[in-house]
């Protein structure tokens, strides 16, 4: 694996001299084998801590966040989007929450932040939709974005997740009170807007040499996480399939998750696949730059972040 500012940005280095650079890292650049990744910060929106842990006895929640030196009642939620670029097509992986909801002024960065990095909207063939949450989709709905994709970019989602969203069911999940009319009513504007372009999978989906999209189920039906595989190095995006928690907590629930006990069946799984293979692990709520290795610690797993390489 090379860390490195990559092809990216590397040819854009002249074009960023001009714009005005955020004084906080906003994007990190990797490769493994000839496959480039850049991971994307779409910002932080805060969230109530009991959010992280709905089944936990509040006091071991208390404990946790305290020892993390975050909350006690509230904390920043990470928010990252990926970049691939596999042979001759650039791949969008999620897009961000947008600009379109008050109360969340630090998150919807990804598009000012793209373009930084030096990679065109225009320039993207295919999006993966890890699963239709407004914090995934809703950077797609903004007007400016909307109007630079290609007409035939190709967005790949699983059908669990199209299915799903024609009739959500919140049941199982812990919501703050507004959030699953928004979460409806996002899903539902992405699916009319995007609808001539979605390319719907079941169960695998190629969409470029070395990279895979899977369907994991959990956090939505139809939640999927990606793969990068190119020359014997593999780096896993987990979109939801865990949070900052899950290291230590692997068990406790997430508000969000449609179906919290396969969530912690795909979570488990995932990390301890991690921890065997030693490949790069990244989520969409760890903190950026969300890359690292996981471990195993005892009955529960240790989160490793790698080396930045600049």
């Amino acid at each position: 694996m090379t860390l490195h500012l990559d092809s990216f940005t590397a040819n854009r280095a002249v074009a960023l001299q001009t714009q005005s650079e955020e004084l906080v890292p906003s994007r990190y650049a990797l490769r493994l084998g000839d496959i480039d990744v850049m991971v994307i910060s779409d910002g932080v929106l805060p969230l109530p801590t009991q959010t992280m842990s709905t089944n936990a006895d509040p006091a071991d929640r208390a404990a946790w966040f305290k020892e993390m030196y975050l909350g006690p009642d509230a904390f920043d939620w990470a928010l990252n989007v990926l970049v691939v670029r596999s042979g001759e097509q650039v791949i969008l992986v999620d897009a961000g929450l947008g600009g379109q909801f008050p109360g969340f002024p630090r998150a919807g960065q990804f598009p000012k932040r793209l373009a930084a990095a030096g990679v065109d909207l225009a320039d993207i063939t295919d999006i993966v939709i890890t699963h239709m949450h407004m914090d995934h989709i809703g950077g797609l709905l903004v007007d400016s974005v909307k109007s630079r994709l290609r007409h035939d970019v190709r967005i790949h989602v699983t059908a669990a997740e199209v299915n799903f969203w024609s009739t959500p069911d919140f049941t199982s999940t812990d919501m703050p009170a507004p959030v699953p009319d928004v979460l409806r009513s996002t899903a539902n504007a992405f699916i009319d807007h995007y609808e001539s372009k979605l390319h719907i999978f079941e169960d695998e989906c190629q969409v470029a040499p070395g990279v895979v999209a899977k369907l994991t189920g959990g956090h939505t039906p139809g939640h999927c996480v990606v793969y990068v595989n190119s020359g014997g190095e593999r780096l896993t995006f987990a979109g939801d399939a865990l949070f900052p928690v899950a290291f230590d907590h692997p068990d406790w629930h997430n508000g969000f998750e449609h179906d919290p006990a396969k969530s912690v069946e795909v979570r488990v799984r995932m990390l301890k696949e991690a921890a065997a293979s030693g490949e790069l692990f990244v989520a969409t709520h760890l903190a950026f730059p969300s890359v690292g290795r996981v471990a195993i610690n005892g009955a529960a797993f240790r989160w490793i972040p790698a080396i930045w390489d600049y």
